[in-house]
């Protein structure tokens, strides 16, 4: 089984995010290859999760200390936790390649808003994907003769949104059988999407895609409309009102959009604040919803803009 094994440095291009003693045992077979999150929580057993289960560092015998959560952060943090105190007011910091590390513990209030996690006690490692050809089922739905369907992503957390977003952006750049390469750009306000490192993708997002990151989504929508003429503008997790208002900009602007929010179902989508009206109006052609059957495959479920299933 040894020649086999995956080392955890070689699922996370940062690498050694974990204090040297537990970095030890971190020889795990293949089982790893389908990780999605792995927990650390003080006192509890880490836990390593997958697509069909959960396996515990050690059998759960080791239980994380608060030493090893604090040595933890400053690794991620490269010792200076303070770099990413706009991140960490929403709870994460992002790794290079995309993954995302949430964390939970004491919350730090300044006028009643939210600036920062002090102790540290929770974190929860999110790794990113890169699934090439998982759209292939739901792009016929999403292309038409003169571009694309406006279309929104729904599921609940984790279920596949920003990995199905990526993979449609990446063909629709790239062209496929039935059409050329289309202008995509994408803001990518928490750089999940393309995971750019020193400014370029880590991820593969076509031949013609252009990228912001590091800014809020309304912020960046209008940077790239003024500024890169695109055909085709990508968002993840749309959520509050100013998102809602530049991507109707977009439209407007003559641009074909893609999204995604949190929505375990059609029922909780219609009820989402600041989208009825859109709904209303047709903004979006297309509503696609994923969800996660228990063997970690994906089922999706097509609507139009009347919120009719397609399939």
């Amino acid at each position: 089984m040894a020649d086999k094994e995956i080392h955890l440095e070689q699922i996370f291009p940062l690498g050694k995010i974990f204090p040297t003693h537990i970095r030890e045992w971190l020889c795990i077979d293949e089982y790893l290859q389908e990780l999605e999150e792995i927990r650390i929580r003080v006192g509890q057993p880490i836990e390593f999760i997958h697509s069909t289960g959960s396996k515990y560092l050690k059998d759960g015998l080791y239980r994380a200390t608060m030493q090893d959560v604090a040595e933890m952060v400053n690794y991620i943090s490269n010792y200076s936790l303070y770099a990413y105190k706009e991140e960490l007011k929403q709870g994460y910091i992002t790794l290079e390649g995309g993954h995302r590390v949430g964390m939970a513990g004491g919350a730090v209030m300044e006028g009643g808003q939210l600036v920062g996690i002090n102790p540290v006690t929770f974190l929860n490692i999110r790794v990113a994907h890169e699934k090439k050809g998982c759209a292939c089922e739901v792009l016929p739905y999403i292309c038409r003769e003169d571009g694309i369907y406006n279309t929104l992503f729904f599921s609940e957390p984790g279920a596949g949104k920003t990995t199905l977003l990526r993979d449609c952006i990446r063909q629709l750049s790239d062209g496929t059988k039935d059409g050329e390469g289309m202008k995509v750009c994408v803001v990518d306000e928490r750089s999940e999407i393309a995971a750019c490192h020193i400014g370029v993708p880590q991820n593969e997002l076509g031949i013609h895609t252009d990228v912001v990151y590091g800014c809020t989504k309304s912020a960046g929508i209008q940077m790239l409309l003024r500024a890169m003429s695109p055909q085709v503008l990508a968002v993840d997790e749309l959520g509050n009102e100013a998102d809602f208002l530049a991507v109707e900009q977009a439209v407007y602007s003559g641009c074909h959009v893609l999204g995604t929010i949190h929505a375990g179902n059609i029922t909780e989508l219609r009820k989402k604040p600041y989208l009825s009206d859109w709904i209303s109006h047709g903004a979006f052609q297309r509503y696609i919803g994923i969800r996660r059957k228990k063997d970690g495959t994906r089922r999706y479920q097509i609507f139009d803009a009347q919120m009719e299933c397609l399939c």
